[in-house]
């Protein structure tokens, strides 16, 4: 049975690699989008969230990052850097957005603790495409 999936995910690596770039992709263009769409709603919300310095240019990299990092990662494009840079994105929002270990009511606290794991998650997915690579389907074509 091993054999099977694992010759399965072989034959069809190119296509599963796509795949998960466009579910990458799904996620975090729209974001992304919004993000450069409204800097200063993003700032506003950095600075509620406690992020010190000058909060729009935080925003603004922020939102260049996921934006165009996604984008390059969805058609192959210097796939490594691009996942890289998204992953680093994803950990900082993830210990700025979803601080559960500040929440004292345990309901309040469950949300942030699913989301702030899922964005390590990701993380973890991002840093299989940066040692990976995009596959053939790509402009890398590696």
């Amino acid at each position: 049975m091993l054999q099977m999936v694992d010759a399965i995910a072989e034959r069809n690596e190119g296509l599963a690699l796509l795949l998960g770039r466009l579910g990458l992709g799904a996620l975090f263009l729209p974001s992304g989008f919004n993000k450069l769409s409204n800097a200063a709603g993003f700032a506003a919300y950095l600075t509620g969230h406690g992020v010190p310095g000058p909060v729009i240019v935080w925003a603004w990299l922020g939102a260049l990052i996921e934006f165009f990092a996604t984008l390059a990662i969805v058609f192959g494009f210097a796939t490594r850097t691009a996942a890289i840079l998204l992953c680093v994105f994803t950990i900082v929002a993830a210990f700025i957005g979803h601080p559960y270990w500040t929440i004292a009511e345990a309901a309040a606290r469950l949300p942030q603790y699913i989301n702030f794991w899922k964005d390590i998650a990701i993380a973890g997915g991002l840093l299989f495409l940066f040692a990976r690579g995009a596959g053939p389907i790509s402009i890398d074509r590696r």
